[in-house]
Order: structure tokens, then sequence, then C-alpha cells
């Protein structure tokens, strides 16, 4: 046997490296749950009905999962709590934690799982109750036990909408972007919104309503923010010849890339996100640029929080996110990007305070041709999918998905 060496071992980490998740895994199954406030129903039972949901929607049963990938939203202790709930014995488990971007990652993780031999049916599941609760994003908010810097800052009020709001207001400043540029993404959600029935907001609003709105955190109003509901979704990822084997149009994982963010010592850029660089290598590893894509699912915790997912991502100029997401140019059928088609965290729903997986969930409706034919883009073969978790004010983490009808 020839001894290994460095230059063996990295041979097959570039070889690794080239192919990636490209092809190793496909989304078989996928899941919104429809309730938008559960008074009488648990977490728990919540993660249950959505992974029912979305097996039934991939024709297996769960004697077939034996991976399954959930994050903080899951009650007590994560995946073990849920997994003795609904009676699931996998073999391999996974609860990477980077808030809402954590179920992006999970699909990227799960097909990684796939090509190393770990699993073949793989379960992820979302689930929450803010709106039961009481969840606000306008009250002071912990990371959780000694966070180092919550000490220096929560005295101060931190919240999750004025951490927006900071960004909002640096990237106005260094771009001139304006809140009448802002709305329009909220429009451009209302526009979708309207074609869903499942929708908390599904009233079309104008520019004028959104910047008429109360000021929550200036410069944000009550209109750039997103709903608080209940609900959860869930996506079933499998080897490529399951999901060729079942009754389903079969989407397929063209390229992931993950990124995280800090504080830097105080010195951070408030108008760049990590979704930079999770963008970026995605679109590195599913070969294909921003320009191939014509539907997106991109996260609106904010509208600000679209503006700079756009230039990050690279549909335009950083700075120019104003600008390209102003005058409908993100209404399907109208615009140059259909975005969010399902209304969107802003209109439809926002579970557990974490809309990664809803994005998910519409993407995989666009490329199998059943989004509503309202908003349903023609003969789509490729789609975005960008989430981020934390704040883009703080430290967050960001996952990007490049995801293929075959």
């Amino acid at each position: 046997m020839t001894p290994r060496t460095a230059a063996h071992d990295a041979a097959a980490r570039g070889e690794r490296r080239r192919m990636g998740v490209r092809g190793m895994a496909c989304i078989a199954g996928a899941y919104e749950h429809p309730t938008r406030k559960a008074p009488d129903k648990g977490v728990a039972q919540l993660h249950a009905e959505c992974a029912i949901g979305a097996l039934a929607d991939a024709g297996l049963s769960p004697r077939d999962v034996d991976g399954y990938f959930c994050a903080g939203d899951a009650p007590g202790l994560g995946p073990l709590s849920v997994l003795d709930y609904m009676g699931l014995r996998p073999r391999h488990m996974d609860s990477t934690e980077i808030g809402g971007a954590s179920y992006l990652a999970h699909v990227s993780h799960a097909a990684q799982a796939i090509a190393a031999g770990k699993c073949d049916v793989a379960l992820i599941t979302l689930a929450g109750r803010p709106r039961s609760e009481g969840s606000s994003g306008t009250v002071a908010r912990s990371w959780g036990a000694n966070v180092p810097d919550d000490p220096f800052e929560l005295p101060y009020g931190r919240t999750t909408v004025g951490s927006y709001a900071l960004v909002a207001a640096r990237h106005m400043h260094e771009f001139g972007t304006t809140s009448e540029q802002l709305a329009w993404v909220k429009v451009a959600a209302s526009h979708h919104a309207q074609h869903n029935p499942q929708a908390m907001l599904r009233k079309v609003v104008t520019v004028e309503d959104v910047v008429g709105s109360p000021m929550v955190a200036d410069p944000l109003h009550r209109l750039d923010c997103c709903v608080v509901s209940d609900g959860g979704g869930a996506l079933v990822v499998t080897r490529p010849e399951i999901a060729r084997s079942l009754s389903r149009p079969v989407v397929t994982l063209r390229g992931a890339g993950e990124s995280v963010k800090g504080r830097e010592g105080g010195y951070a850029d408030l108008t760049a996100s990590a979704t930079r660089e999770a963008g970026a290598a995605a679109f590195a590893e599913a070969g294909v640029t921003p320009a191939d894509i014509r539907y997106a699912s991109i996260y609106d915790s904010f509208t600000i929080t679209v503006v700079v997912q756009v230039e990050d991502l690279g549909f335009c100029e950083k700075g120019a996110g104003g600008r390209f997401v102003a005058d409908g140019n993100l209404i399907s059928g109208v615009g140059r990007l259909a975005w969010n088609t399902d209304g969107g965290g802003l209109c439809n729903n926002h579970p557990a305070n974490r809309g990664g997986m809803t994005k998910v969930i519409e993407a995989v409706r666009q490329l199998r041709g059943e989004a509503h034919p309202a908003v349903q883009v023609p003969g789509l073969s490729l789609a975005l999918v960008n989430g981020t978790g934390g704040l883009l004010g703080h430290r967050h983490g960001a996952a990007t998905l490049i995801l293929e009808r075959e």
C-alpha cells in the first residue's frame, strides 16, 4: 500500500471541494403548516405535524427517515426531545443553530451527510408559537447567558427592530437610499400575498401606505416589519435515486454556501452582510451567476434586509439596492426578479421568528410549477434561496442555496 502524503491529502480535499454538494441530494418533500396562530398546540406537536405533511408530500413514511435536522426552535433537548415525541430513531442527527439561516444550512448539511453515507432520507423541521406567546421585535433581546456584549448593550434597550433600523439609517446615509425605495419591498410582498389564502396580510398596499404607517424605529415604519406568526414547516431531503423513484418533480441541490459576520471589534460595515460570502460560494459551486436567476426566495424580516441581500448576492452593485427594488422590480410577471411569491415574512408568515424554512418551501413550489398561477414564473429551472439568522446590525450567519428542477 502506498503511504499517504500531505500531497495526497491536499488533492483529496481539493476534489471534495470541487464536488461540493452539487447533485448529491434532492428535496423530495416540502410542507408549510397552515396555522398562523396555534394557542391549542405545543411546539413539539407542530414539529410533528410539519414532519407528517412533508413526508406525505414526498410519498414517504416516518419509517423511511434515517436522518433528522433541527435548530434552536426545537423544544427541550432539541433533536432528542422532538425525535422522542415523534417516535423516530435516525442514525444521523444535526442541530446546527444559525437562526433563520439554519434550515438552509440543514439542506446543505443533509446533502453532505447523504453523500457521506450517513443517511438516505433526511427530515428537517421548524416550528414555533411566537404569536401565541406574545413575542415582539420591539422588546430588548438577550442572546443568552454569558454573551460578552450583552451587559454593555442591553441597558440601552437593544431590540431586533432597532438593530435593523441602524442598518437602514447607515444605508441611507452612505447611498442615498430612501424610505420610498424600502417601501417597494413591502408593496411587492403584498402583491403576491393577495393570492395566498393563508397569508396574514392579503391587502395590497402602496408606497404611501408604507411610509405613512407609524414609525417603529427610525427610519423603519410598521409596514417595513415582518409579521409575527405561529406555525412551521418541514423538508425531506433524499438521495437522488430515491427522489427520482417518487411521483414528484425532482428538485436538486446544485450549490450551497454558508458564512458568518461578527461585531468585528465595533468596526463592522453595517451595509454588508454575511450573504456576500455565502452567496458567492453557492454561485461558484452551482456554476451559475445572478443573471441566470429569475426567481429568488430572500429572507425578509424587514424591508432593509432584502435591499442589503440583493446587493450582496450580486443582483446589483452595493448601494444600488434601493433603486433595484423600486418600481415593482420584485413583483412576479412585472419586474426583473420574482421574489417571495407567497408574500414572505412581510405578509405571509414568519413562524418561530425564523423565516428560512418557508423560503425554501416557496422555491420548491416555484420549481415544481405549484405556486399560485398568478405568481408562478413560467418555465422555471433555477431558483435561489437566501436566509440570514441573528441580526444584520449585530452578529449573524447566512446561508444560500441554488436549487434546480431536473
